[in-house]
């Protein structure tokens, strides 16, 4: 019986995805979390064999979450499941850890399957976003410039950011520049918006 722990902020997903999955006589969901930073106790406490992961969760986004998962047990595998199928978020879960990256609206016989397949060790990915992620390449900006602009999210002023993230105002003002012009955007805002659409953010 392999051993599962769904991690999705909507309950409904959660739930569907549940009933989908415990028709399949070898799986079955052993707990079921709405946050990222509830999925490590989860997995301490419930010891699944595949964690499925999605990407946007409150508090601790799924890809830092898969990452904590692995460096705790390196034994549980993460299936990331997620509605966002953009290149950025595919290479960064890989670099995190995961074993496969699937779309939500992979059907259910498919999706048992990959379950199956990362449970045994090989890597599952959804083929059309490996394709764009190779189109894609990666992410152009640094660490830095990532953080700022994620800072400049929310539309916070240059001086909201600076003190958030302890920098000057005049080097939030030289990372915001360099993002812009590596996302060939007009503004900063348009930055968020192309950066966000790669999953570089």
């Amino acid at each position: 019986m392999i051993r599962l722990l769904l991690a999705d902020d909507q309950a409904l997903v959660r739930g569907a995805l549940s009933a989908l999955l415990s028709l399949e006589s070898d799986l079955e969901v052993v707990a079921e979390v709405g946050s990222g930073d509830a999925v490590l106790e989860a997995v301490r406490q419930h010891r699944p064999d595949v964690v499925l992961m999605d990407v946007e969760m409150p508090g601790l986004d799924g890809i830092s979450a898969t990452e904590q998962v692995r460096a705790a047990f390196p034994g549980t595998r993460v299936l990331i499941v997620t509605t966002f199928g953009r290149p950025g978020f595919l290479r960064r879960a890989m670099q995190a850890g995961a074993s496969g990256f699937v779309v939500k609206d992979t059907p259910a016989a498919q999706l048992a399957d990959a379950v199956r397949r990362v449970h045994e060790g090989l890597r599952v990915v959804d083929p059309v976003l490996a394709t764009d992620s190779l189109v894609a390449g990666e992410s152009p900006l640094t660490p830095r410039e990532t953080e700022v602009l994620r800072a400049a999210r929310d539309g916070s002023s240059v001086a909201g950011i600076a003190s958030r993230l302890f920098l000057s105002e005049g080097t939030v003002r030289n990372h915001l520049s360099a993002a812009i012009g590596k996302t060939q955007a007009a503004n900063r805002a348009e930055a968020v918006l192309t950066a966000e659409s790669n999953g570089w953010l």
